[in-house]
């Protein structure tokens, strides 16, 4: 006798005592709603965020007017966001000419009154996240000037025309703010030879501008050792009318000379994209999610 037939499984019978077997091909597990995931998201993209500005590039706020007219900065007014990029400087040394973030050497923080701090946990973490993204001053003392003269060179100020010699040469500085002074009232100082791995640094506005002329002392004190070095400041990114590239004119170079390496120069776009994508893909998944709950 040949073997009995079974029966078929009526519609929507899974035929089977394991649930789920008998259901569509190719169905998906039911999501977590979109509040739950909301927080997830911001997670992710607050510590891309961190990593991002710790390892590659970090937006810095400009505190004071010692840049300016290059950066702007000062007491009670929007100053400069700068996109600070800490890459460059992993794969070669800050060159003149290049304007540097930089944490204070010993001799120029030595005399100052250390930052207070709030003691409300809710005020700490809104500074903290603030200075990620330049809308607050970091915590730690942190400066912005130019390089312009490194280890070994000799740096003093100045000939009859007013400008800094480097290693007997004048500087050519198309960026120095100067006030309605005849050059014989500029600041000068005597030959000072720049310690080996270290940097001689001074504020495009010379006459408002505390640096390694006075800083410490002034002298060997003076100068800022390359291991303080924090980055190179490429691009001005807030307010949106002061959009644009921080110039880096070498002023030691011949004019032909002159402009940063090409792998260089492609290294402000790399760290704006870098900076986009966290807010990029967190909006992309917000725009999802309420397309879904529509």
């Amino acid at each position: 006798m040949a073997d009995p037939i079974p029966p078929v499984p009526a519609p929507g019978e899974s035929g089977s005592e394991h649930p789920g077997a008998g259901e569509p091909p190719g169905k998906k597990r039911r999501k977590r709603p979109f509040w739950q995931e909301l927080p997830i998201l911001i997670g992710i993209a607050l510590v891309l965020t961190i990593l991002i500005q710790q390892f590659v590039a970090k937006v810095f706020l400009i505190p004071s007017a010692s840049m300016e007219t290059t950066l702007h900065g000062c007491d009670g007014c929007f100053g400069d966001r700068v996109v600070v990029d800490r890459v460059t400087y992993d794969f070669t040394d800050p060159a003149p000419g290049d304007v540097i973030v930089f944490r204070g050497p010993q001799p120029w923080t030595a005399n100052e009154i250390a930052p207070q701090e709030s003691g409300n946990f809710f005020t700490k973490t809104l500074r903290g996240l603030g200075s990620l993204v330049g809308f607050a001053p970091p915590d730690e003392r942190d400066f912005v000037k130019r390089v312009i003269a490194v280890g070994g060179q000799t740096v003093q100020c100045c000939d009859p025309q007013g400008r800094v010699l480097v290693d007997g040469k004048p500087l050519d500085e198309p960026y120095v703010h100067w006030l309605d002074q005849p050059p014989t009232a500029r600041q000068t100082f005597a030959p000072v030879t720049v310690p080996k791995g270290s940097l001689w640094v001074m504020g495009d506005n010379r006459e408002n501008s505390c640096d390694s002329r006075c800083q410490g002392g002034g002298g060997v004190n003076g100068t800022v050792p390359v291991d303080d070095v924090i980055g190179k400041a490429r691009v001005i990114v807030l307010p949106p009318s002061r959009w644009g590239g921080v110039s880096d004119h070498d002023p030691q170079a011949a004019p032909a000379a002159l402009g940063a390496p090409a792998w260089q120069q492609g290294i402000p776009l790399g760290a704006g994209a870098l900076l986009a994508f966290p807010t990029l893909a967190a909006g992309r998944s917000l725009r999802r999610k309420l397309a879904k709950q529509d």
